[in-house]
């Protein structure tokens, strides 16, 4: 009887410490943000107003949620356009705020057939890409992480009648009241061939402390460490309000607005080569903020 009592004792213990074992902290996985990508392209192009575009607002709630953060959505108007941000936060007033945009284009005007000139860009680099890896992020991002995620609307309408160019940022950052102490902005950086290169309009004591991150990881042949383009981007409404922010972008990317913007120019190698280096600049700012 003693016998099985100190065996099922035991039992009972070893039950006990495989359910109460200390959670192992989730890692980035580039394969997993490249699924991201393909359930967007999967709803269609998100431009504004599109079917494809009030799906992905559910599913990006969706997939916030199931990671346990909190979803706000900011919904106002510009141009006498809908805007829909949305925002996932676990505190108020994070201290950082990573973004991208999530509405893809109307009209495909660089292709380089003008048939397609009036189609819409798939948005598998240009759109899709930033929002997997945050949507990534979101599921290993330890819950006392000082980060807030923002996916906004409309950014990539400009040269078109009626509308502009980064209209959902502008719309966010005019209503906060609150100025986080770093701003993250991730656009285009699923290129198979990744080349990002640092952004002349985006802060440079920031761009620097990122590219410390980069250099760290042996990561130069990605992000090259020069000055190249001058970007009109989402960062700028933050820019504009005395906050520090950068742009991370590959402009290097010959398939920019038109149809062939789709899943098989994006990598989940560059996916991952992202997400890390997001994960190494927050690291080092936690630590600064002990």
């Amino acid at each position: 009887m003693i016998l099985v009592i100190s065996i099922l004792v035991l039992a009972l213990s070893l039950v006990y410490a495989s359910q109460n074992k200390p959670v192992v902290s989730a890692t980035f996985d580039g394969e997993l943000a490249y699924a991201h990508v393909l359930a967007q392209d999967a709803l269609g192009p998100r431009t504004p107003g599109s079917a494809a575009h009030a799906e992905f607002i559910v599913y990006a709630q969706n997939e916030f949620e199931k990671q346990g953060w909190d979803v706000s959505l900011q919904q106002t108007e510009r141009m006498g356009h809908a805007i829909t941000n949305i925002l996932a936060t676990r505190q108020e007033r994070p201290p950082v705020l990573l973004m991208a945009h999530y509405d893809s284009r109307f009209f495909a005007d660089n292709d380089p057939d003008p048939v397609n000139h009036t189609a819409p860009v798939p948005g598998a680099n240009d759109g899709a890409s930033g929002v997997a890896v945050l949507l990534e992020l979101a599921r290993v991002l330890p819950s006392d992480a000082p980060v807030g995620l923002l996916l906004v609307d409309a950014e990539d309408q400009g040269r078109i009648q009626g509308w502009d160019w980064i209209l959902g940022s502008r719309a966010f950052a005019e209503a906060q009241d609150y100025q986080p102490e770093a701003v993250i902005l991730l656009d285009m950086i699923g290129d198979a061939d990744l080349n990002i290169y640092k952004e002349r309009n985006s802060d440079p004591e920031l761009t620097e402390e990122i590219w410390a991150a980069v250099k760290s990881l042996g990561y130069e042949q990605f992000f090259i460490p020069e000055y190249k383009y001058t970007m009109l981007d989402d960062h700028i409404p933050f820019r504009e309000k005395g906050i520090r922010a950068v742009d991370l972008i590959d402009f290097d990317y010959p398939y920019w607005h038109t149809i062939q913007d789709t899943p098989d120019k994006v990598s989940a190698q560059s996916l991952q080569i992202v997400g890390d280096v997001v994960l190494a600049w927050l690291d080092g700012f936690s630590a600064s903020q002990r």
